[in-house]
């Protein structure tokens, strides 16, 4: 049986691609699921349509990652935390803190979109990657300073 797939599936193919299955794979698994449609010259058209827009979309979303990419690489940012005598700090600075940072900067950042391989855990500067999108990352330096009054 042919079908357009609406998903990407491992193994079978992607996004509005006709691929031929068993019956009984289309009947009980993809089309009961709303993986896959079957393929008629009607269904044909509105995947296409959905495909069109998808592409309009991304790349509308691509654009806008973009921009922000450029508003965020003349950005510094600046933390103060207490610290022990070794220049090493009795907390850390997690993807979470660096979006608060953000956030008073004016920047609406998710912090899942922080890549952090592992917490700041010392004094001085570090970089941090922002991935905007899949296409668009950017780094900013994050400052760690010792807090005063210790």
């Amino acid at each position: 049986m042919e079908v357009i797939l609406r998903d990407d599936i491992e193994k079978l193919g992607s996004r509005g691609q006709v691929v031929n299955v068993a019956d009984g794979f289309a009947r009980n698994f993809l089309l009961p699921r709303r993986l896959a449609v079957p393929a008629t010259e009607a269904n044909r058209k509105i995947v296409e349509q959905e495909r069109q827009a998808a592409l309009r979309r991304e790349a509308k979303e691509k654009a806008a990652a973009e921009e922000l990419a450029r508003m965020l690489s003349g950005v510094t940012l600046s933390t103060a935390q207490k610290a022990g005598e070794a220049d090493q700090l009795f907390g850390s600075v997690t993807a979470k803190d660096i979006a608060e940072l953000l956030e008073k900067q004016g920047y609406s950042i998710d912090r899942k979109k922080i890549i952090l391989e592992h917490p700041i855990k010392t004094l001085g500067e570090h970089k941090v990657t922002l991935k905007l999108h899949r296409e668009v990352s950017v780094e900013i330096p994050v400052t760690v300073s010792k807090e005063e009054g210790e």
